[in-house]
């Protein structure tokens, strides 16, 4: 499901929510070379998966079903001879050269590619008659001669020619019925009120609407949303990235961050520059009359933000479980990590998320835990430039308890034995220590420690780093975690 679908899914369940309506969830698989069984369910799923519900449908049921197109044919050959039998359609023999041979001369001739009408005159007896001996036939809709009408919510009063839009199929010569023609069957059938959908559609509505006249039912409200456009304002495509909604669940998007994210393409809420809405909000603040026909961009940056803001803000137990697989499948946990190491793992992650766009970043930024590298950390242009300091040396030395050959190490400490007795309070004393010996304070005393202990001389706080490192190494992982104690004795400066 692509993020237009899934943004126009969620204004119609808005929509339905605060109106107090009824959300019909409909499958339209008459297109049978692109209906799968698992596109199907992968659809519900991620419909599911962003928090949004439905009162009809495949799965549900309700008065108006069944709720696949697969499952109507039926009713839709009903019409289709009805409109037939009023005269309000005909029988089409035309072959598929014969049309693109038509449709490719207009174009040369620059005129509309439309429908030449060479079977709208033929007699209808005539015409059954050929049907009836085997003769393949496609039914048209007879459009009317004069222009079409209709009220877009979004785009206001809306008018076509009728010599633009030509006679639809409505039924091709395989007997399968076109989209258009069944939506409105569906819709008409299903005391369908409002039609929320992208504006691709909007030059399909006229046909719809004279359908709808055509067979005596009232027309449905329209409202047809904005296009999406990428960051270069061309229509979003894989190009720009990611643009599915199954995309998004495998980055590690929240769920509540996309549809917050999603109702701003194309809506503007009241009152100011409000950005952040729960799903509840929505429902109150949302309003058709408030979306706007520009089209909308998507900014990834944006949708980042609001997640950042959601995995903050989630319950941390929910954020260890949804990230919990991408370690697992970095191998830097173990397939069903035991209680201890869960624990373990909610103090990495409550470290890590707040600084993460998505989820899948998580094992790139748990690095400094699980693949301290003592070579790496030294030779890195960034931290070269930091142990090359004057003072970066005797800071590490006296740090370390080591010494190395010029500067003196202090007095050795029985603490340093069991690495789980390396906490916050003993490293801060140790720190002060190393300040008082060295006489070094500020970014030269802590940016050559960090550099030996993480890699980087830029990081999270030594307070809830150190633990972590510590407990870590005491545990059974796929990856061993390297103590304190380990990262001095490897590393050289």
């Amino acid at each position: 499901m692509h993020v237009g679908n899934a943004r126009t899914a969620l204004f119609n369940w808005l929509f339905a929510r605060q109106a107090g309506g009824v959300m019909v969830l409909r499958i339209e698989d008459t297109d049978v070379e692109r209906s799968e069984a698992r596109f199907e369910s992968q659809l519900l799923d991620d419909l599911k998966w962003m928090g949004l519900d439905w009162d009809e449908g495949p799965d549900l049921g309700g008065p108006y079903g069944p709720y696949r197109q697969s499952d109507r044919l039926a009713t839709y050959r009903e019409h289709a001879e009805r409109l037939l039998s009023e005269g309000k359609a005909y029988l089409c023999f035309c072959s598929q050269e014969e049309l693109e041979r038509d449709r490719a001369e207009k174009l040369a001739s620059q005129l509309p590619p439309v429908y030449s009408g060479t079977c709208r005159a033929l007699d209808p007896a005539e015409a059954e008659r050929r049907r009836a001996s085997g003769e393949a036939a496609a039914i048209r809709l007879r459009i009317p001669e004069h222009p079409i009408r209709f009220h877009d919510i979004v785009h206001g009063a809306v008018e076509f020619s009728s010599e633009v839009v030509s006679d639809p199929i409505i039924v091709r010569s395989s007997g399968i019925p076109v989209y258009n023609y069944v939506v409105v069957v569906d819709d008409a059938l299903m005391k369908i009120t409002h039609v929320i959908r992208g504006d691709d559609h909007l030059s399909n509505t006229p046909k719809q609407v004279a359908l709808y006249e055509a067979l005596g039912w009232p027309v449905p409200q329209f409202a047809h949303l904005s296009t999406i456009l990428g960051s270069d304002r061309e229509r979003l495509s894989k190009r720009h990235g990611a643009t599915s909604i199954a995309n998004f669940r495998e980055m590690g998007v929240l769920p509540e961050a996309l549809m917050n994210y999603l109702a701003l393409l194309g809506w503007a809420p009241s009152g100011g520059t409000r950005e952040i809405f729960t799903p509840e909000e929505l429902k109150k603040e949302f309003s058709l009359e408030r979306v706007t026909p520009s089209p909308a961009v998507f900014d990834m940056e944006k949708l980042y933000w609001l997640n950042r803001h959601y995995i903050k803000t989630s319950e941390p137990e929910r954020i260890e479980r949804l990230a919990e697989p991408y370690f697992i499948r970095a191998g830097l946990l173990p397939e069903n990590p035991d209680e201890r190491i869960r624990a373990w793992f909610g103090k990495v992650v409550a470290l890590l998320a707040p600084s993460v766009d998505k989820l899948e970043q998580l094992p790139e930024r748990a690095a400094l835990i699980f693949r301290y590298d003592a070579a790496v950390a030294a030779s890195a242009p960034d931290n070269a430039e930091v142990l090359a300091w004057p003072k970066s040396a005797e800071v590490l030395a006296a740090f370390s308890d080591l010494g190395d050959g010029k500067h003196p190490g202090l007095e050795k400490r029985e603490t340093w034995g069991p690495p789980e007795a390396m906490t916050p309070e003993l490293f801060k004393a140790i720190m002060n220590e190393v300040k008082a010996k060295t006489g070094v304070k500020g970014k030269d005393l802590f940016h050559p420690v960090r550099v030996a202990l993480t890699g980087s001389h830029s990081g999270p706080e030594f307070d809830k780093l150190i633990p972590i490192l510590e407990e870590g190494s005491q545990l059974e992982l796929p990856q061993h975690v390297m103590s304190v104690r380990e990262r001095l004795a490897a590393f050289r400066w």
